[in-house]
């Protein structure tokens, strides 16, 4: 698959979502990119978005096995991963696999589970492997994971420490849709008579795990690898963070930055790659002082200073 055909085929996947769920384009690129990158998403938004509709319905049009966890305080670690039973005809104990042995994996309010539960994804998304009981289990390939919480309801919850939330890619929220939007919503579940809509595949295992390559063969020129890495470094600087992207934020824009080249259909990197990815896949990843957070300072703003301030190379 090369770079005309991935765009080709993003753009079709993109259509198919954007026939199940009201959002912006944009947003959809975004998860889309998750996948592309062969990184994870974060959704952050209210109860009744569309998040779990969404994570179905990229798992559909990509052809691939879906699986979804709702987090729960009383979720164990096993719950996810799985665990060994007896057998009692071969008088031995057999692992039996977890919801996490899916292509697709939504774990749902993951800040409803403990922080053991959480770290017991951190091994599927950095290493697409579980171990359990000293034995380690591949996971299928590919292997993405979507997942979603609440802003709003934090009683019973359990915030994500910063070392999980750098694993994930990209961080972004549906909002609302406008008031053509919400109309829409409405004159679609009026045409059918079930209350989820349907999604036909548009691409198979094989085929996403082609597309996942393809950005391997975008190149990157070397004043963007240095606008990347002063972007990065600005972000250490500001005086309303207290710790700055990490070296592994660096990567993951890079990573991200190839993905959007490709599914734009380019074999090469433009600077407005860079700009349009480095919100989701930055932003979640800055701690803010104390005196922001006061403030209430938000994270994009301190993102889109960076973006206003460093200058753009020409290429």
């Amino acid at each position: 698959m090369d770079a005309t055909e991935a765009s080709e085929a993003s753009s079709q996947i993109l259509d198919e979502i954007g026939s199940a769920v009201i959002a912006d384009r944009g947003f959809f690129e975004t998860v889309l990119l998750g996948v592309v990158a062969k990184g994870h998403v974060l959704l952050e938004d209210v109860p009744g978005t569309g998040k779990t509709l969404t994570a179905r319905s990229v798992a559909t049009a990509l052809g691939l096995s879906f699986s979804r966890i709702q987090f729960t305080p009383d979720l164990l670690p096993a719950d996810i991963t799985g665990t060994h039973i007896f057998n009692e005809e071969s008088r031995s104990f057999e692992f039996t696999e977890g919801p996490v042995f899916a292509n697709v994996v939504l774990a749902d309010e993951i800040n409803r589970a403990p922080p053991k539960t959480q770290s017991a994804l951190l091994e599927a998304m950095e290493e697409g492997q579980v171990t359990v009981d000293g034995d380690t289990y591949d996971l299928p390939e590919p292997f993405f994971v979507i997942a979603t919480q609440n802003p709003v309801d934090m009683e019973g919850t359990f915030e994500l420490p910063e070392a999980q939330v750098d694993r994930f890619l990209a961080k972004t929220s549906l909002g609302y849709p406008d008031d053509e939007g919400e109309v829409e919503l409405l004159r679609r579940r009026a045409g059918r008579t079930t209350q989820s809509p349907t999604v036909e595949p548009i691409l198979d295992a094989a085929s996403v795990t082609e597309l996942r390559n393809v950005p391997e063969t975008v190149t990157v020129d070397d004043d963007l690898l240095q606008y990347m890495a002063d972007l990065v470094r600005a972000t250490r600087d500001d005086y309303r963070v207290d710790v700055g992207v990490s070296p592994r934020g660096t990567q993951r824009l890079f990573e991200a930055t190839r993905a959007m080249a490709t599914i734009a259909g380019r074999e090469y990197v433009a600077p407005d790659d860079i700009k349009r990815v480095a919100q989701p896949v930055l932003a979640h990843r800055l701690v803010l002082t104390p005196d922001a957070r006061v403030e209430q300072v938000d994270k994009g703003t301190v993102i889109q200073s960076v973006l206003d301030e460093v200058p753009v190379p020409t290429v």
